[in-house]
């Protein structure tokens, strides 16, 4: 009897174990509308030689990022929007928000993520769904909150082949410099002209991309707290060449942040691009003074908009240039954020 009980529960095991894998492969498709509409919501000064900024406001939701040409549907259609009403040229550079590429995690996964309530319960689908890279990433989560540190790193590595594949390509079709947001990832560097991972801490990490689609020397890294879904200020800030003048990148959008000029690279920066996330709107008071003490000639913020999971916003745009600034409207939606150099 014993011998016949311990056989009929290796095989109901055995059973439980074939249903799960199978579960697994399971990716059934989904129909989804997704509004590619947009508004130019500023277009500030006049067309002219010295190229513009424009900023990207998405309205993104968590069945946008089901599959990357989903994605790249959309944001192609607010570029397409932009070049139709001649917003693009060969010295524009295009700024994304913040996570635009973090929540490329999402990717390809079950669709009881995309219709999960809240991100942690979204994020348990993502470790069932994913239990040997998420036991991997377990053991190389080094920060105080070990499971949310883990469940971001799980799928690095195709994270980080998709967000390059995704935005350098956007830049090389569209011929433009594009600031790809950004994307969390463990230890970021790029090799070879590839953005590759490691097993160190994870950072908050942008790239920008030249016209050709490859990137614009090493990521800009700023160390990130899983737990409190938060960067920390950035040491340095990596300046690079641009078409339209010397640019870098803060992320968060935050300007107390701003490193001093001691903490950057090479020469002082001309552009600042802020790719900023969905929560909150931080207190730009006195931004215009400290950009222009800086030398900073044009600067944009941009938010993401919409709803992932319980987290949402429609936040507005920052936009300076010569000791001025302005705000874009609050009405929902994708907005299209244009400065004129």
């Amino acid at each position: 009897m014993r011998r016949l009980i311990t056989l009929l529960f290796s095989f109901a095991l055995l059973a439980g174990i074939a249903s799960y894998a199978h579960w697994i492969e399971q990716r059934p498709g989904s129909h989804y509308l997704s509004d590619l509409r947009s508004q130019v919501a500023l277009d500030l000064g006049q067309p002219g030689p010295h190229g513009n900024l424009l900023g990207i406001q998405p309205e993104l939701f968590a069945a946008d990022y089901q599959s990357l040409a989903r994605l790249r549907l959309k944001l192609a259609a607010y570029l397409d929007h932009a070049r139709d009403q001649g917003l693009l040229n060969e010295r524009t550079i295009v700024v994304l928000p913040e996570h635009i590429g973090t929540w490329l995690l999402a990717v390809g996964e079950k669709q009881e993520l995309y219709r999960a309530s809240e991100r942690r319960q979204a994020m348990h689908w993502l470790a069932a769904r994913n239990p040997l890279d998420f036991l991997g990433a377990l053991l190389n989560a080094g920060s105080d909150a070990r499971l949310d540190d883990a469940l971001l790193r799980t799928k690095a590595r195709t994270m980080a082949r998709d967000y390059q594949q995704l935005f350098g390509d956007l830049a090389r079709d569209y011929q433009i410099t594009l600031v790809a947001g950004s994307i969390v990832l463990p230890e970021p560097r790029v090799q070879l002209g590839r953005l590759e991972v490691g097993r160190g801490p994870l950072y908050n990490t942008s790239l920008v991309f030249d016209r050709a689609g490859n990137p614009l020397g090493q990521p800009q890294r700023q160390a990130f707290d899983a737990g409190a879904l938060a960067s920390q200020a950035a040491e340095r800030l990596q300046v690079v060449d641009t078409p339209a003048g010397r640019l870098a990148v803060l992320l968060g959008g935050d300007i107390s942040q701003l490193p001093q000029t001691h903490g950057r690279d090479g020469e002082n920066m001309e552009l600042l691009a802020m790719p900023s996330d969905l929560d909150g709107q931080p207190d730009d008071a006195g931004l215009d003074e400290r950009l222009q003490a800086e030398g900073i000639r044009a600067g944009l913020k941009v938010h993401l908009r919409g709803r992932l999971w319980e987290r949402s916003g429609q936040l507005q745009a920052f936009a300076f240039q010569a000791g001025s600034s302005e705000r874009s409207a609050s009405e929902r939606g994708a907005q299209l954020i244009n400065l004129w150099l």
